[in-house]
C-alpha cells in the first residue's frame, strides 16, 4: 500500500500525488491499486468534509487532482468494451459533487464495463430514461449530501416502480453513507471500495455467482 499517495492526496498535495502516481506506474504497480490508493486519499477528504475541516473549495482541488492523475493513467487503462455489460452511473439531483463517482466510472471502464456516465445533479427522469435506452443490470447512485438522501429514496423508489424496476439491482455510494442509509433508501448494494464495485457488477453480469 502506498501511504505516501493516500496522504498526499488527502493532504491535496497535487504535486507529490503525480510524482507518486509516476513512481508507482515505473515500479509496475497495477493501475487499479493506484486508483484504490486515489480513493482512500478522497475518502479521508470527504471525511474531513464532514468534519468541517474541509469546504468546498477543498473537494472541488480533490476533483481536479484526480482529473489530473486520470489523464495520466488513462493510456494504461483500456477503454469500456462493454465485454461485461453496461454500467450506468450518476450524482442524486441536488448534489454535484463528481469526485467519486468519476472514479468509480473509471475503474468500472478499464473493467470492460461500457460506462454511461450521467453526470451530477441527475433526476429521476434522466435515470429511468437511461436505464430504457442502455437496458443496465446494475445502476450507481452516487451522494454526498445528508440533504439528499430523501432524493435519493425517491429516486430509487421511482425506478422500483417501472416495469424493468424489479430487475436492476441499483448500488449507492458516498462518504455520507453506510449501510443503514442503504436499508432506508432500499437500494441493493453499498459498496465499501471500488474493488468490491467492480466484482459485485461482475458477479450481476453472470461472471461468477452471487455468494
Amino acid at each position: 500500500m502506498s501511504k505516501v499517495l493516500i496522504d498526499a492526496m488527502a493532504e491535496l498535495d497535487e504535486d507529490l500525488v503525480i510524482e507518486e502516481v509516476n513512481a508507482l506506474i515505473k515500479a509496475n504497480v497495477p493501475v487499479m491499486d493506484i486508483v484504490g490508493y486515489l480513493q482512500k486519499g478522497i475518502e479521508i477528504v470527504g471525511k474531513r468534509f464532514q468534519e468541517k475541516r474541509y469546504f468546498m473549495s477543498e473537494l472541488i482541488i480533490s476533483g481536479e487532482i484526480f482529473k489530473e492523475v486520470s489523464q495520466i493513467l488513462k493510456d494504461l487503462m483500456p477503454s469500456g468494451t462493454a465485454k461485461h455489460g453496461v454500467f450506468v452511473m450518476g450524482t442524486i439531483y441536488g448534489d454535484i459533487h463528481d469526485v467519486g463517482k468519476n472514479i468509480v466510472c473509471t475503474a468500472m471502464s478499464s473493467n470492460d464495463f461500457k460506462v454511461i456516465d450521467l453526470g451530477t445533479d441527475v433526476s429521476t427522469e434522466k435515470f429511468i430514461k437511461a436505464i430504457k435506452e442502455y437496458h443496465p443490470k446494475v445502476v450507481a447512485i452516487s451522494c454526498l449530501l445528508t440533504n439528499c438522501f430523501e432524493n435519493l429514496k425517491e429516486c430509487i423508489q421511482s425506478i422500483r416502480n417501472t416495469e424493468f424496476g424489479k430487475e436492476i439491482k441499483i448500488l449507492i455510494g458516498g462518504g455520507v453513507l453506510d449501510k443503514q442509509v442503504c436499508e432506508y433508501v432500499k437500494a441493493d448494494f453499498f459498496p465499501r471500495t471500488i474493488q468490491e464495485t467492480v466484482q459485485y457488477c461482475k458477479e450481476i453480469y453472470g461472471m461468477k455467482s452471487i455468494k
